[in-house]
């Protein structure tokens, strides 16, 4: 499928452990390097980047030379080092894998790049995280493959050239917004990655489970898509626990019934939302009346961290449409109050919109 299987820690690394996190552990890993498309045909998904990347790779192959730079911004698990593999195979190249947060120092990158073959692939995840002398490295060696090597310390310190083979960088970031222009510039193609569809997942969803070898019609295949918040890492994730449960509780056929329970089971409801979510939600209902409320108050009320609740709960609630961000703190939607089966109170003339401090 197409997802990433060797994502570094990111920001918000409290996304680690919940089942309907973006971030891949260790199982995420092994699964998605058996179940990874190896070319663009079987790359299901964001259509309109295979269109263009597709063009770009043989048009490279057509004039015998490497691929421009690319550079692929979106969240985590929507296929960015499955397309960095994939432009390496379609190019006939090795690949050469690293992350941003690896790279400290200047000479870690130079190391690198003084190491690569003719045309090899350069796929660097997390980019926006490297250090800023890597980074001005960077720019030489991607315009004018050459890097230069400074040799000593102080005034007698002296750069020495060093020509590199023609390569093809394939960054990937997470948060575009934060890489300077002056790399962004330098990428021959730049592509987004969108968040899939539920017709989408389901092909996600029904292709891994022929190479798990899992029994599974279609409305069992809407049923876990729904819940997968757009995301592939995540849809091939709940189909692992749902076949679980269906190996355990049921003749290991998953049906919309037995996926609907298995889900349950794991806390994720009919729109993806997990324990943190509903419990973010629950408390700016409940205890806030639907806000507005400040961000630190709502973590205080949820028992969670300031950060975990801005990086981890609310870019999906938001996402949603159930949570809105205003100048005055978090206020939720309508579309909050029904998911959550709850009446918004009536408000007099004179209400705040919050409840005060013991519920009065």
């Amino acid at each position: 499928m197409n997802w990433d299987d060797t994502a570094p820690p990111t920001d918000a690394a409290a996304d680690d452990g919940r089942l309907v996190g973006a971030s891949a552990d260790g199982e995420d890993q092994a699964v998605e390097a058996a179940l990874r498309p190896k070319s663009l045909e079987e790359f299901v998904g964001q259509e309109r980047v295979r269109e263009q990347l597709d063009l770009v790779l043989k048009a490279a192959l057509a004039r015998g030379a490497t691929a421009d730079h690319v550079l692929l911004s979106g969240a985590p698990g929507l296929g960015k080092t499955t397309l960095s593999m994939i432009i390496a195979a379609e190019m006939g190249a090795p690949i050469r894998i690293t992350s941003g947060p690896a790279i400290q120092h200047a000479g870690d990158l130079a190391a690198i790049l003084s190491s690569l073959q003719e045309g090899e692939v350069l796929f660097l995840d997390e980019i926006h995280r490297m250090s800023r002398p890597a980074e001005e490295m960077l720019y030489m060696a991607m315009e004018d493959f050459r890097v230069d090597v400074i040799v000593g310390k102080g005034p007698g310190a002296t750069a020495i050239p060093l020509e590199l083979p023609p390569f093809t960088l394939v960054g990937a970031t997470t948060r575009a917004g934060l890489l300077p222009p002056p790399l962004r510039d330098r990428f021959g193609f730049t592509a987004h990655m969108e968040f899939y569809g539920p017709a989408e997942l389901e092909r996600v969803i029904h292709r891994s489970a022929q190479l798990l070898d899992v029994a599974i019609d279609t409305d069992g295949a809407a049923e876990i898509a729904g819940r997968s918040r757009g995301t592939p890492r995540i849809a091939n994730r709940l189909l692992r626990r749902v076949r679980d449960y269906a190996q355990v509780k049921a003749d290991g056929r998953i049906t919309r019934e037995i996926a609907a329970a298995a889900l349950g089971v794991y806390e994720v409801d009919g729109r993806g939302l997990d324990r943190l979510d509903r419990a973010v939600l629950q408390a700016l209902l409940k205890l806030f009346a639907g806000g507005p409320v400040g961000l630190s108050t709502l973590a205080v009320a949820v028992g969670e961290e300031r950060e975990t609740v801005e990086e981890v709960a609310e870019p999906f609630l938001v996402r949603e449409g159930l949570l809105a961000r205003t100048p005055r703190g978090r206020v939720a939607t309508p579309a909050a109050w029904a998911h959550l089966g709850l009446v918004p109170p009536q408000q007099g003339p004179g209400a705040s919109g919050q409840q005060g401090l013991f519920g009065t």
